[in-house]
């Protein structure tokens, strides 16, 4: 199933809260960032609070004790090990930093499972303080989306990078999992075959409702941990189904993925047919 490229987001969506946010509540310096927001841009912000920590005395090890506390469903740790397992290839596409997804996952031991991670550069300096930086430098160029992307990354670039590698490698399908409006730019370089599956309720889940007509991937939408898994093993699942019987017998397993249109008994019913790998 190599033919299948899942590409998550990683704040609220592989982990349960925004990792920036997080790393400041849990060391106390949620106010100061508040008061510095409104004169900095995000990322050069982060990098000023690090090392206003750093002047402090937080050491990296601090830093990374957070990091190990910070909520993820442990649905999702077994989604992704899943859709591993079922021989797709896993890719982040994040507007965190690279220390902290790296740190994260390695804490839950999911590093291994990722290809590839496309972030804001992130990295503890020879003084032992961690820098951020931005994934894309605006300071000397606007990347020029038109669509809501922040400054410092369009993740429809990356998209379509990622779209262009994969093109030399034969017919692939994108599943793309995110909740922000940063997501929006991608779901939208999406094709026909391709889904996605945005958080319900949150920002992304309210842009496609209002541009449906701009997507063209079937829309998966997903709220919990338990959704993640059982929606994103399915849409696997069916993928494989459709590619390994041309004669559209898989028509058959199909369901309509805009999962509050199911009664609970047909969500029961089609979830059976997911693929499952056990612990």
């Amino acid at each position: 199933m190599v033919d299948i490229v899942v590409i998550f987001d990683f704040d609220k969506t592989i982990i349960d809260c925004d990792s920036d946010n997080w790393v400041l509540d849990e060391l106390g310096a949620t106010k100061l960032f508040n008061q510095l927001l409104p004169t900095m841009p995000w990322n050069p912000l982060m990098d000023r609070m690090m090392k206003e920590l750093h002047s402090q005395g937080t050491k990296i090890e601090d830093i990374k004790a957070v990091l190990k506390r910070t909520p993820i469903h442990p649905r999702i740790i077994q989604a992704i090990k899943s859709a591993y397992a079922l021989g797709c290839d896993l890719k982040i596409v994040s507007d965190a930093n690279a220390f902290f997804i790296e740190t994260i996952l390695k804490h839950h031991g999911l590093r291994e499972y990722f290809s590839e991670i496309n972030t804001n550069p992130g990295f503890v300096d020879e003084e032992g303080r961690l820098r951020i930086f931005p994934h894309h430098d605006f300071t000397q160029s606007p990347h020029g989306c038109h669509h809501p992307c922040p400054p410092n990354m369009c993740k429809g670039t990356v998209i379509e990078r990622i779209q262009a590698s994969m093109s030399m490698k034969g017919k692939k399908t994108i599943i793309y999992l995110g909740d922000g409006v940063g997501d929006f730019c991608p779901s939208l370089k999406l094709g026909d075959g391709d889904y996605v599956m945005p958080r319900k309720n949150f920002p992304v889940w309210d842009l496609i409702c209002e541009n449906r007509r701009l997507i063209k991937a079937e829309i998966c939408e997903w709220s919990n941990g338990e959704e993640f898994e059982h929606v994103l093993l399915h849409v696997i699942n069916r993928i494989s189904i459709d590619r390994n019987n041309s004669d559209n017998t898989a028509r058959l397993y199909s369901i309509d993925c805009k999962l509050q249109t199911l009664p609970g008994a047909a969500q029961e019913k089609a979830f059976s047919h997911a693929l499952y790998v056990p612990h």
